[in-house]
């Protein structure tokens, strides 16, 4: 504890540019399965390349993965991560190359068969990507629209393909960070290892066609086998029909009454199935330039749609949580099953169909798709109408047909999304609650579950574990992707301490102090850092070689400071992350390129600058940046009424994680040292000499006690007329005691032994 000057104020650095936040998300015990909704599906079959059949599946937490089947079983082959926001999106181009899209703004491409490699990162968009099409027999062509009204039109193979770079693009791209360089487009890139290249001009590299015209959010595309037609819709709750070559449109049809929300286009491209938020389902005859037929088989917006090859029959799904299928000449519908959540997306293989929908889980249902009159013979069909409200009054009286099947024939299962979470006061910890109304307890220093508490009361859970202790805000957190996903930003993340000896931390004094956010972030970086020690070093040099003496101080200081930063500092134990299951890091690169990536992926080769300068400043450097409320203003008096020695004058300053236990000690230290020995007055009793004559009055000495100097008599510390812990903190006390924005004020007094 120090005094507080009587004016002035403490200087403060002004930033000339914007910081990035750095984000970690944790994973469940088990980061195999998806925490979030499936919003895609697509299947692989069998081909030259791959003697096997695979499903993708992408998922509101941000990830894309790869199923494989073993006679009745699945299990995840590969997970793909890279995307920082919801998949909204994904499609195969030929027999590798695997397409997303998300809420991040981007178009990422992916080699479908490896590990999980991103070839490319696109951001061409302004907003949300919310769908793509593919060209069946012209894998090359890609489409892409989203929530910004765009819609473009990619030649993968061009865009995938190296282009001639300038000098000093070529520099730029050759040392940017997260892997190995990539060849410049038009477009930032992520490569594949997240890696980050500069936005160069369109002469330098690819840029995709534009198809102008939508004023509104695009939610829909469609494209026939040749890429010779794409339709598009949207929330202008009409199709335009594209030339994908040339980005011209050809034709606008109305008649859906709400969003158009997904659509279909055979192979020749004639005919175009539309599924809206008005229920409906439509046929469209292109050539025609009108709707063909209408069909209200679904009570609530349709939101997906799978077709038989012969474009005669076809699957639909939506918000109404039901699954049917439609003979499209001949109107006749039957249920083939109901789900607990909406159905988001239909894929077919074989004679099944995979269902999405907005819970984690995929289900395969059997579907006929080479024979569907065999589900109408089932029983149970009905003739879909031409008004949705005709259907919906059906629905409502009761005559819904019972499901043509009962079970799928397998199902994927997910992790429950996050619902629930609450920051506890020790600011370490979070309680969640998960959409299967589990209860855990998480210990974001660590990234694990400390504790599964099961389907209990979250609010009585969170009762039982509070805590009277103050500690500042230090990140943020949110579960948008299903899961935790905690932020950290400078200066904030560098606010709150701890003693090391709270935190358990041996080998170090019990009066030091562990910052939460700078070794939290040591915790997250520990893979990177022990991977860019071991890094080979620079190759010695040849004989014909010369040496300078600039050079040699240079590599002497640099291997000095190598050795001798923070960065070599041991990861402590309450800030160790794990090795299975790791959080992924989410963070801007330097040159404007969000990433994501596991922690213990990193190779050590990641360039420092796709780092937040501020970041690697704390973990190597140990340099934090200027902090507010570090420290706690007071006053410290004598209770009133009491005549104990007034020890301090003025105002004292001293850390907000100082325990009361702390400023006892202060008074002692004052009462005893700096006080005559033949004059002390406790309380209006004026005792003679010396304290050891005045404490054993108060009954604060026994048999065998030691000298006067060291004895500690015993000082209770109040605030509000509160005898406070020893234990808490001058925060806490602030906090749960004094309750007020001005300074607070503390009173001590000796304790006469009962």
């Amino acid at each position: 504890m120090h005094r507080v000057a009587s004016s002035g104020s403490n200087g403060g650095s002004v930033r000339n540019r914007k910081e990035k936040k750095l984000t970690y998300v944790l994973n469940d015990a088990n980061d195999s399965k998806h925490c979030a909704g499936v919003n895609c599906l697509d299947v692989l079959k069998s081909s030259v390349s791959s003697d096997r059949s695979y499903l993708f599946t992408g998922s509101r937490d941000g990830t894309l993965k790869r199923w494989a089947f073993d006679e009745d079983a699945s299990f995840c082959s590969a997970t793909f991560e890279s995307h920082v926001d919801w998949v909204n999106d994904a499609a195969l181009a030929g027999e590798s190359t695997l397409v997303s899209c998300s809420s991040d703004t981007t178009v990422k491409t992916w080699d479908s068969l490896s590990d999980g490699a991103c070839t490319r990162t696109f951001r061409q968009h302004t907003d949300y990507v919310t769908c793509l099409a593919v060209a069946a027999k012209n894998n090359n062509v890609v489409a892409s629209g989203g929530l910004g009204g765009e819609v473009f039109i990619w030649d993968i193979g061009a865009a995938l393909s190296p282009v001639t770079k300038p000098n000093d693009a070529m520099e730029e791209s050759s040392t940017n960070g997260l892997g190995n360089s990539q060849p410049v487009t038009s477009l930032r890139n992520v490569g594949s290892s997240n890696n980050i290249s500069v936005q160069s001009s369109p002469s330098h590299g690819y840029a995709p066609t534009i198809a102008k015209g939508h004023k509104e959010s695009v939610y829909a595309l469609a494209m026939n086998d040749a890429g010779t037609m794409l339709v598009s819709g949207g929330t202008e709750k009409v199709l335009r029909v594209w030339d994908p070559r040339s980005g011209s449109k050809t034709m606008k049809l109305r008649g859906h009454t709400d969003n158009v929300r997904v659509l279909l286009l055979d192979s020749t491209g004639r005919f175009c199935l539309s599924g809206s938020s008005d229920s409906m389902i439509r046929l469209w005859d292109l050539g025609q330039q009108r709707c063909l037929h209408t069909y209200a088989v679904h009570t609530d917006s349709v939101w997906a749609l799978a077709c038989t090859p012969s474009f005669t029959h076809v699957y639909s799904g939506g918000r109404d949580q039901s699954l049917y299928l439609t003979d499209l000449a001949t109107r006749e519908s039957v249920l083939m099953c109901t789900k607990e959540h909406p159905i988001q997306q239909l894929a077919l293989q074989d004679d099944s169909i995979w269902v999405a929908t907005i819970d984690s889980s995929v289900e395969r249902w059997p579907a006929e798709v080479q024979s569907p009159e065999k589900v109408f013979q089932r029983g149970g069909s009905f003739l879909a109408g031409n008004l949705s409200f005709n259907r919906a009054r059906v629905s409502l009286e009761g005559l819904n047909p019972p499901p043509a099947y009962k079970e799928p024939l397998m199902t994927i299962p997910g992790s429950h999304p996050i619902v629930q979470h609450e920051i506890l006061n020790n600011k370490r910890q979070i309680l969640t609650k998960d959409a299967g109304d589990s209860v855990k307890l998480w210990d974001i220093t660590k990234g694990v579950v400390v504790e599964d508490f099961g389907k209990i009361s979250f609010e009585e859970k969170k009762e039982e574990l509070f805590e009277m202790v103050s500690i500042p805000s230090w990140f943020t957190v949110d579960t948008r992707l299903g899961c935790l996903s905690l932020h950290l930003e400078t200066p904030q993340c560098f606010s709150a301490e701890m003693y090391s000896a709270d935190l358990k931390v041996s080998g170090r004094p019990e009066d030091d102090k562990i910052n939460l956010g700078r070794e939290t972030l040591k915790g997250l970086l520990g893979h990177w850092m022990a991977k860019k020690k071991h890094k080979p070093k620079p190759q010695a040099l040849t004989s014909g070689d010369v040496l300078s003496v600039k050079d040699t101080k240079k590599n002497l200081n640099a291997s000095k400071s190598e050795d001798s930063s923070a960065g070599n500092d041991p990861v402590y134990p309450p800030f160790e992350f794990p090795s299975i299951s790791p959080p992924s890091i989410i963070t801007e690169g330097s040159q404007g390129g969000p990433w994501r990536k596991k922690i213990t992926e990193f190779t050590g080769t990641e360039d420092e600058k796709d780092f937040p300068l501020w970041c690697l400043d704390a973990v190597l450097n140990n340099r934090l940046p200027p902090r507010e409320n570090t420290k706690l203003s007071f006053f410290l008096h004598p209770c009133e009424g009491s005549n104990v020695q007034v020890v301090t004058l003025g105002k004292l300053s001293a850390p907000r994680i100082l325990r009361v236990h702390k400023v006892t000690n202060y008074v002692v230290e004052k009462m005893v040292l700096d006080s005559p020995l033949d004059s002390l007055a406790i309380d209006g009793a004026s005792v003679s000499g010396g304290p050891q004559q005045l404490f054993a009055g108060y009954g604060l000495l026994t048999a065998g006690s030691k000298p006067w100097q060291k004895l500690r008599p015993s000082i209770e510390i109040l605030c509000n007329n509160q005898v406070l812990s020893p234990e808490w903190s001058l925060a806490t006390v602030r906090t749960f005691v004094w309750k007020k924005p001005e300074d607070l004020i503390l009173n001590y007094r000796v304790a006469v032994a009962k």
